[in-house]
């Protein structure tokens, strides 16, 4: 194996723990909403960010690895935009959105075309409506426990080597989680948590909605109907599907990573904004370092939280799609690639083309 795709392996590591960070954040959001509650005043406007966008670094101090990461995502298929317009003869158009599943003012106010197509559909449609029931999701995590905690004997820091050890608890203790408050947890549950920029984590303790819940919320206000594509349990199935050794290095590599996870978030916001869907992979892989062989937990990644969502999605939504009139807001991660939404409904025949 070469210098050049060993580092393009190790930088694959915390490039996935990332992607499952972010996936599963519409469930974080409402699990901040069980640990600070949701009854405090909405103040986001008084919460600061401080990431910085990593490619606006690289333009101005290594032009030569943007200039790969731009001509990488120029391959990716259906990469180039956020709203598309579904389209099949003898139906009243659709649209497909992708979201980021943050509450960032930036994220949560729509562009034009995306606000224009929201107003002009009578259903509306996200990944899961559990999340807007708080006894349904109760429910769920209590049925299967497992899914997100340790049953058996089995602690947190027993996965750890020793060395990992020490610098996962003293990155919690720095955080002001003391581990042993999270003993039980399941290191996905945990990375999550902490790869949630602080001011993301304030916003959600005031009240803050991410963007999918502000469009349900929104729905409901218009009296558009509302739909879900998949259950929490589906999506908390997918993530504990992965391999254990998998969220372990996830976990090391996002607290090793720092503050500088508050850059990959705004990097990601500023990308998202762009609706450069397509950029998100080759940014990861060309600006994350990490540590440890990737292949198995990529491959594992990829059909569980991606490809495998993705076709259970298509298949859900189009039903809903053949009565017209759906905007379908889903994770802006799905949207993109060969597999992604935009192709399997394609294949399907409909006609879908990027809006601005």
């Amino acid at each position: 194996m070469t210098q050049q795709s060993t580092m393009a392996d190790r930088a694959s590591s915390l490039a996935l723990g990332v992607l499952a960070a972010i996936n599963i954040l519409f469930l974080l959001a409402f699990m901040a909403t069980l640990m600070f509650g949701s009854g405090q005043a909405y103040a986001q406007d008084t919460v600061q960010c401080t990431g910085s966008d990593m490619l606006a670094e690289m333009e101005r101090d290594d032009p030569d690895r943007l200039a790969l990461i731009r001509a990488e995502a120029s391959n990716i298929l259906n990469g180039e935009a956020v709203l598309w317009k579904v389209e099949k003869d003898g139906i009243a158009a659709s649209w497909l959105f992708g979201t980021m599943h943050m509450s960032d003012p930036r994220v949560l106010t729509l562009g034009a075309g995306a606000q224009a197509a929201f107003d002009a559909s009578s259903t509306v449609v996200i990944e899961t409506t559990d999340v807007l029931d708080q006894s349904k999701m109760m429910a769920a995590m209590m049925a299967q426990p497992e899914l997100m905690m340790f049953t058996d004997d089995t602690t947190l820091m027993s996965l750890f080597s020793q060395d990992d050890r020490e610098t996962v608890e003293d990155a919690l203790s720095k955080r002001g989680i003391p581990p042993a408050s999270v003993a039980k947890m399941k290191p996905w549950m945990l990375g999550a948590m902490v790869s949630l920029p602080a001011c993301e984590l304030a916003r959600k303790a005031a009240g803050a909605p991410v963007l999918d819940t502000k469009l349900a919320a929104d729905a409901k206000d218009a009296g558009k109907a509302l739909k879900g594509l998949e259950t929490v349990t589906d999506q908390l199935g997918a993530m504990a599907s992965l391999p254990m050794e998998f969220h372990i290095q996830g976990l090391v590599d996002t607290l090793k990573l720092g503050d500088r996870m508050d850059d990959v978030i705004e990097t990601m916001i500023v990308l998202y904004l762009e609706g450069e869907t397509g950029t998100f992979w080759p940014f990861f892989r060309a600006a994350l370092p990490s540590d440890g062989n990737t292949e198995e937990g990529f491959a594992a990644f990829e059909e569980a939280m991606i490809t495998a969502r993705n076709k259970t999605m298509a298949e859900r939504a189009e039903p809903i799609l053949n009565e017209g009139g759906a905007f379908v807001a889903v994770g802006a991660l799905h949207l993109p690639g060969d597999d992604g939404l935009v192709a399997l409904l394609r294949a399907d025949g409909y006609r879908l083309t990027p809006e601005r």
